[in-house]
């Protein structure tokens, strides 16, 4: 089942990193994006059976639509395309082994990655020819998904997306901040533009106030 979310406060947030593909992805309707979803996979279509809590998955290629779980066999046999887990102590030993063999022979997902939020290491590896292969960093140290087309590095301590051009992927709240600040800027600019005016203005003698 999904695990506890006490660790996500020092760079991991499931529910952050789904609300930054959304907002990036907001005009497209063709894919499910969620955190801390479980995914059941049983041969039999038996819930009690296999099943499996990825911190973070995307599903391409399917109806953007809420859901309580996501049940391969209601979902025309769709697996993740990608997939992201956190590593914590407890944890990493299953990250690492049992969960990349599921991933890589049952899910075959074609992008999954690994973060540690206590090291900051952030692994990739994608499927070539069955097998999962370590995917290089960049000289930013960023990680290229082929599913999402965008990198995944560290900004802040946090695990980010970046475009293909090296923007980070912004949340709406990150937009709107950037945007008052550019608003801010603009009006700075204007001010001291204007003061420079007026000093010109009564350097020849022309008082400012009698022109406005």
């Amino acid at each position: 089942m999904p695990r506890s979310n006490s660790l996500n406060h020092r760079g991991f947030s499931p529910v952050r990193v789904n609300r930054l593909i959304k907002s990036f992805w907001r005009d497209r309707q063709d894919f499910y994006a969620t955190g801390n979803l479980t995914i059941y996979f049983s041969p039999n279509q038996k819930k009690s059976a296999e099943f499996r809590g990825p911190d973070f998955f995307v599903v391409l290629d399917t109806e953007k639509k809420d859901r309580k779980s996501w049940v391969v066999w209601q979902e025309d046999g769709k697996y993740p395309n990608i997939i992201i887990e956190l590593l914590s102590n407890s944890t990493a030993a299953v990250d690492r082994g049992l969960k990349k063999q599921i991933y890589q022979n049952t899910f075959r997902t074609p992008d999954y990655f690994r973060f540690d939020p206590n090291t900051l290491e952030l692994q990739g590896f994608h499927i070539v020819d069955g097998q999962y292969q370590p995917i290089a960093a960049n000289s930013a140290g960023w990680l290229w998904s082929q599913q999402l087309q965008l990198y995944l590095g560290i900004e802040g301590r946090k695990l980010r997306f970046f475009t293909p051009d090296g923007n980070l992927v912004l949340l709406p709240e990150e937009e709107a901040n950037q945007q008052l600040q550019q608003v801010n800027e603009q009006l700075e600019q204007e001010r001291q533009r204007a003061q420079r005016l007026a000093e010109r203005l009564r350097a020849a003698g022309i008082d400012p106030e009698e022109i406005l």
